[in-house]
């Protein structure tokens, strides 16, 4: 099963970093959380590991209304969106396919909130920008 949208940053980490949150505030999603995996590994169990963010990003309007259709649903909210550096120094942006993770929840109603949520995600990660120029 195809779980994320997926998308290659020509750019450094820290650029794509911050495309990303603007693209996702002009989408209408705040970041509630921004996690750095590589820091709280280290700081944790002192391992290295390549840059590695998960933003929990949300939009109000739409969390509200999944919460209206299924009180539950805050198992799975924020959405997340993740940016990483691969062992080569390649920098990935993902998202999660909310259509794919309310698969697991019989409820019509979030099934078409999620759908919403996913065109503005893929909208997101479409319009960064590929490379430096």
């Amino acid at each position: 099963m195809n779980y994320s949208i997926k998308k290659e940053s020509g750019k450094k980490f820290e650029d794509t970093l911050i495309e990303l949150k603007e693209g996702l505030k002009v989408e209408g999603f705040g970041v509630l959380t921004e996690i750095d995996v590589a820091e709280k590994l280290r700081e944790k169990i002192n391992v290295t590991f390549p840059k590695y963010t998960i933003l929990g990003a949300c939009d109000p309007v739409f969390a509200h209304k999944a919460l209206q259709a299924e009180q539950e649903i805050g198992l799975f909210l924020p959405c997340n969106v993740i940016v990483y550096e691969d062992g080569a120094g390649k920098v990935f942006v993902s998202a999660i396919r909310p259509t794919a993770a309310m698969k697991m929840i019989d409820n019509a109603q979030l099934q078409e909130i999620s759908v919403v949520v996913e065109e503005r995600l893929e909208k997101v990660i479409n319009n960064l920008q590929l490379d430096e120029s």
